[in-house]
């Protein structure tokens, strides 16, 4: 694609679902988009409330067998990814290109530290930090250990 570009997205202080949604649509006008800090993105609405439902989600698994899935992830980067992916036609051609694009990452690996970082405007929290709960927190709660 002629327009397609490498955007560079630092998720640190962002509310999870309007970072999603600006990132699937820069995904599907042909741009490569990376995501660091994935473990510093903020999920707004009570922490109980959210915990208790991630919780819940982990116990969907196959009656036949659990190895047939489905999969839960439990890292801050694979949440991000499937939040994303959820916003995406996936099962459309162009959804499947666009989520090939996407790149998620626990921190700022050492080949983007150079990078210019974006940050989008209308995605920043506008409450105290205390009123979010991070991804980290979250994964941290659902079983990871960090890396």
């Amino acid at each position: 694609m002629e327009g397609a570009k490498l955007i560079v997205v630092d998720a640190d202080g962002q509310i999870a679902g309007r970072l999603s949604s600006h990132i699937a649509k820069s995904l599907l006008k042909g741009d490569k988009v990376i995501v660091v800090n994935a473990e510093k993105v903020l999920l707004s609405g009570s922490r109980k409330s959210i915990i208790n439902e991630y919780l819940e989600r982990l116990e969907i698994s196959s009656v036949v067998n659990p190895r047939y899935g489905p999969f839960h992830p439990r890292r801050p980067d694979t949440i991000l990814n499937k939040m994303v992916r959820g916003m995406l036609p996936i099962r459309k051609a162009k959804g499947l290109e666009a989520f090939k694009r996407l790149r998620v990452y626990v921190g700022i690996p050492e080949q983007y530290k150079s990078f210019q970082k974006t940050k989008f405007g209308d995605v920043m929290a506008k409450k105290p930090l205390s009123f979010y709960l991070t991804l980290g927190e979250l994964a941290s709660r659902l079983g990871w250990r960090g890396d």
